[in-house]
């Protein structure tokens, strides 16, 4: 029989997903990362790593800011099985989150210091479209894994030639997030108008250009 998890139950569950989110390293994946063995990276010059860890910070960034978001719409949904399909989301997103860690150490570098200012935006939209409705909140997981795939297509572009540890990771990203978008419409997300995607899409253009580097 399951146990009916306490209000001090599900601090503890959040506070300690909050730790694996924004604690360095961290973060457990579930599957392998999709970089295996196999795949093996050429030679990149110095320029190419930097541009290399650039980018797989900022896509760490977004799984941070993924997992805030439905770590706040898990907690204002109403409906048990939204509820129960933003965690299935979650855990997803920290195989993300956790392959991108594991890229950024391979690549010698860091992830944001940006992150616990990113989490608690995300954490706040994320329980606001909640609070409003499911159908707004599942809408609002469409339009954002819209907008990282946009993302993520153009960075396995813009990755350098000779990168073809970090484009494994990001090509397997790209299919999960296209699948979250595709469940949140399927269970009754609305869909947003050109506009606030437009919005949404300057917002996420000030993360990217702040944590390239930072």
């Amino acid at each position: 029989m399951n146990r009916k998890l306490s209000r001090a139950d599900n601090l503890i569950h959040q506070f300690d997903t909050v730790l694996r989110t924004l604690v360095p390293h961290a973060a457990r994946a579930t599957r392998p990362s999709p970089a295996t063995e196999d795949v093996r990276d050429e030679p990149l010059s110095e320029e190419e790593r930097r541009h290399a860890a650039g980018l797989m910070r900022i896509n760490h960034t977004g799984e941070v800011c993924a997992q805030a978001l439905y770590q706040g719409q898990g907690m204002t949904a109403r409906l048990p099985e939204v509820r129960g399909q933003m965690e299935e989301a979650a855990q997803e997103e920290i195989d993300h989150l956790a392959w991108c860690d594991e890229r950024l150490q391979e690549l010698h570098d860091h992830t944001s210091r940006l992150n616990p200012f990113f989490y608690a935006a995300s954490f706040g939209i994320g329980a606001a479209a909640g609070a409003i409705g499911d159908n707004i909140s599942l809408g609002f997981v469409a339009a954002t894994e819209e907008q990282v795939g946009k993302h993520l297509d153009d960075h396995m572009v813009r990755l350098p030639p000779g990168d073809h540890r970090s484009r494994a990771v990001l090509r397997q990203m790209a299919i999960d997030e296209a699948h979250h978008a595709q469940l949140a419409l399927e269970a009754g997300g609305a869909r947003f108008p050109a506009p606030v995607k437009f919005g949404m899409s300057l917002m996420s253009k000030v993360m990217t250009k702040s944590v390239y580097r930072i």
